[in-house]
């Protein structure tokens, strides 16, 4: 059974005063996730990712098309205690304190004060938030905020998480122990769906991945293979050569470019033809030491913008 499943999803509204025309905020999403994996929904700002979040939690509802989630239509009650949502912006009571509010949302799962005690506690250890725990919302910076909001939307042990942006407003530390706690959730059987524009997450931690673009669905699968291109080069970086050696081998073909990277170290971009181990050999035999060698190829990256760019059409439609 899919975690996660939409079937041409659509949402439009009405914009305009004199001349009421439809804006496609959605158009026809078709999607499924599996259950245990991390699954980025990937999308620059206005691709339709924050509409198909709230959609999926009926905060809006759709205008054609279904979602279900765990099985079951998405605003089924029981689904709706088996979920956790963090949304792009939260928005808290500014004079509770962080435990307070944890305490509160684990209230409405309802959980014995004792419990919700021991869950409030636990989560914000695992977010980072220590003695500041005691501190009103309203002294919080936004890094702050947004780790007290993805600690909300674990306080009921979720089988599937929704997190919208989930690593906005945080430092490099704080972004590496959230991509950490993903992890975990992952680790015990848990789905997390995330949306995001930021790629080097996605490249870290997730298995698949769907693109979007002006409310379209660009692309969808299996990230290993949205990754694996077509090798266009070599980067081969060597110490020890002398600037007659790295002159001849550009002269003959074997090598591209020369980047000086520091005293006595060279970048080289070598073909794929010759292969670089012959002209890895040659260099050697000539006194270089072997510092690295790396593949060339588009990077998540360079997959989304050539995607992106591709995605055309407008978003208005005419009225009948």
């Amino acid at each position: 059974m899919d975690a996660i499943r939409t079937e041409a999803l659509t949402k439009h509204y009405t914009v305009g005063f004199w001349r009421p025309r439809p804006y496609v905020a959605l158009d026809g999403l078709t999607l499924q996730v599996q259950t245990g994996e991390v699954f980025g929904f990937l999308g620059p700002n206005g691709a339709g990712k924050t509409t198909t979040l709230k959609l999926l939690m009926q905060l809006i509802f759709p205008t054609s098309g279904r979602a279900d989630i765990l099985g079951k239509p998405a605003g089924d009650i029981d689904v709706k205690r088996r979920i956790g949502y963090l949304p792009e912006n939260p928005y808290f009571y500014d004079y509770l304190t962080a435990q307070e509010l944890l305490e509160y949302f684990a209230s409405l799962f309802g959980y014995s004060p004792a419990e919700r005690r021991t869950r409030a506690s636990r989560l914000l250890d695992e977010v980072g938030i220590g003695a500041e725990r005691r501190l009103q919302l309203r002294k919080f910076s936004k890094g702050m905020l947004q780790r007290v909001g993805i600690a909300q939307a674990l306080i009921n042990e979720p089988e599937v998480v929704f997190l919208d942006e989930p690593m906005s407003g945080l430092d490099p530390i704080g972004r590496r122990e959230i991509r950490e706690m993903i992890l975990r959730l992952r680790d015990r059987g848990c789905t997390v769906f995330f949306s995001s524009h930021v790629l080097a997450d996605a490249e870290t931690l997730c298995s698949r991945v769907a693109i979007m673009a002006k409310g379209r669905l660009v692309t969808a699968g299996a990230l290993s293979d949205m990754l694996a291109f077509q090798v266009r080069g070599w980067e081969l970086v060597v110490s020890g050569l002398t600037d007659a050696v790295l002159a001849a081998a550009k002269a003959r073909g074997d090598v591209m470019r020369v980047t000086m990277v520091g005293p006595a170290r060279h970048a080289l971009d070598l073909p794929l033809d010759p292969p670089p181990e012959k002209t890895l050999a040659a260099l050697i035999a000539q006194g270089a030491c072997l510092v690295s060698l790396t593949p060339i190829r588009d990077t998540l990256e360079d997959f989304f913008v050539q995607q992106v760019s591709g995605a055309g059409g407008s978003r208005f439609r005419e009225s009948a």
